[in-house]
């Protein structure tokens, strides 16, 4: 089995198609079906259903495919590492992040890092907090940012950066807006703006709750933070949201205010594959950024 081989049957079973994945791989067709008619030989099965120009991928084609994409993350992964043996102040690496760390943690560590090491690139990848746990389990990301960080699945790793205090988000003319604090008990009545069930925001703040006796009444449900705070911002709601997600708000009609019981906050980290080595310029990012946080948050690292 060559990586050839591999390397085709991945861009025609994702196509379904020979001739697209011949343009988009630069090789013939004829090439691409003889490769194909190679491996299925070799496998002693057939892995497409052919329709004219077309294919079919079969159900033993889909399973062949999903060990074929791990192969391939392997090899490529073992190409990087060699990449970047002699020097691994080079490389490139692929972080991921959610939203709500984009424009508090990101900034500021990216540009220190790069300004000390020039030559390492990223790939820089938005995404939900399932997302970019999944992604770490599949190879498409080596490192993410996250909060709260995963610290018991037995196929990843989490480094715990620092603690965030969770902040009450309401309305300017809200009977709590001139508070200088409140108790987490005095939102039992009140309507609350979350983000649908299954988003880990909605989580925190239905547990933060459900620890003080009552569940939330939930008025409206956006998706994204800026859906979320304009809601607040509308009257339609308050919510609960960690500091980073609020950002620096200089609003005219929202107010944020601390809770002081209970002290509600969140972790806040990055994520690695426990099953595999980081590659040699992802070592150098991620020892920067725990040395990054020890300075920055020298109470709160390590925890």
């Amino acid at each position: 089995m060559e990586f050839r081989q591999l390397k085709y049957f991945i861009e025609v079973a994702e196509r379904e198609h020979v001739s697209e994945a011949a343009a988009q791989l630069h090789v013939a067709q004829s090439a691409i079906s003889r490769q194909i008619a190679n491996l299925e030989s070799e496998l002693g099965v057939q892995l497409f259903e052919r329709e004219g120009r077309n294919v079919k991928l079969l159900p033993i084609g889909k399973i062949f495919l999903t060990h074929a994409r791990e192969a391939m993350k392997a090899i490529e992964y073992a190409k990087k590492q060699m990449d970047e043996y002699i020097d691994p102040e080079r490389g490139s690496i692929k972080i991921g992040f959610p939203t709500s760390l984009a424009s508090s943690l990101l900034p500021h560590l990216l540009a220190d890092f790069k300004e000390a090491f020039p030559n390492i690139h990223f790939q820089l990848r938005q995404g939900s907090y399932h997302f970019l746990i999944d992604s770490i389990k599949d190879r498409e990301l080596d490192i993410a940012f996250l909060g709260p960080v995963v610290t018991d699945d037995p196929n990843i790793n989490g480094d715990i950066l620092f603690q965030e205090k969770m902040f009450l988000l309401t309305p300017n003319n809200h009977r709590l807006s001139k508070r200088k604090s409140v108790y987490l008990t005095e939102l039992k009545d009140e309507d609350f703006v979350l983000f649908p069930e299954g988003y880990i925001f909605e989580k925190l703040v239905v547990d933060a709750c459900h620890s003080v006796g009552f569940g939330p009444h939930v008025m409206t449900e956006g998706e994204d933070l800026d859906a979320v705070k304009g809601m607040v911002a509308a009257g339609i709601g308050l919510t609960i949201l960690p500091e980073s997600a609020i950002g620096q708000l200089q609003s005219n009609y929202t107010v944020k205010i601390p809770i002081s019981s209970p002290d509600l906050k969140r972790s806040v980290g990055m994520i690695t594959p426990r099953h595999r080595d980081l590659a040699p310029s992802e070592k150098v990012f991620y020892q920067f950024v725990i040395d990054y946080f020890t300075k920055h948050y020298p109470n709160q690292y390590p925890l």
